[in-house]
């Protein structure tokens, strides 16, 4: 059943299964624009608000169960930061389809297809940024500018077992949630806002 978001309705309660049941491997990179330092990084975002306008990135939230306890699967770039599979959006791209070809090109191998039967559900979470260096807020900033970036947050449910692939300057981790829920300093407020985002849904933890 279709939701309005284009994404697939299954109610409220989400099957969490276990760690075991998935293989993670790894892959030549593809982009570096993850090695970019701050200062690059922030010219890169304004010359490409100038040129296409509000930046808006899709990411997506994937739950696995361990020792009886909700993790989320996190990339961890460079062993510094974390943060969640997905990116910016083509030009006329639909948050779905976009999502799904992220995660495919972060997690999946090479040859994959971007129509890699990512199961993407409803949006979850909304972030909006006033400025290409600040923190990004769970709500538009009325402080009179235009917004320079838009982040939505995706549910992806996972199927029984699945191959991760990825890039090899990266590293996917499974991180418990009460772990995030207390630190935000490490994960950002995107990441430790995670666990209440899922509060609304009733996590179906399947042990192996």
């Amino acid at each position: 059943m279709e939701e309005e978001n284009g994404g697939v309705g299954h109610g409220d309660v989400v099957d969490v299964y276990p760690l075991n049941r998935y293989y993670f491997g790894s892959k030549e990179a593809i982009s570096k624009k993850d090695d970019d330092d701050l200062v690059d990084r922030i010219q890169r975002l304004k010359a490409n608000y100038e040129e296409n306008g509000l930046r808006v990135c899709v990411e997506g939230v994937l739950l696995v169960e361990l020792f009886g306890r909700p993790h989320v699967l996190l990339l961890q770039v460079k062993n510094t930061f974390f943060r969640l599979p997905g990116g910016r959006l083509r030009h006329g791209e639909s948050e779905v389809e976009g999502l799904k070809r992220k995660l495919s090109n972060k997690l999946s191998p090479i040859e994959s297809t971007t129509s890699d039967k990512w199961q993407v559900g409803e949006c979850i979470g909304m972030w909006w940024k006033s400025s290409f260096d600040t923190l990004p807020y769970p709500y538009l900033p009325r402080n009179g500018r235009k917004p320079k970036e838009c982040i939505k947050l995706f549910l992806v449910r996972l199927p029984i077992s699945r191959k991760f692939f990825v890039p090899k300057r990266m590293k996917l981790l499974a991180v418990p949630l009460f772990q995030i829920h207390d630190n935000c300093q490490t994960y950002g407020p995107v990441i430790h806002g995670i666990p209440q985002m899922l509060s609304k849904f009733s996590l179906n933890m399947i042990q192996g």
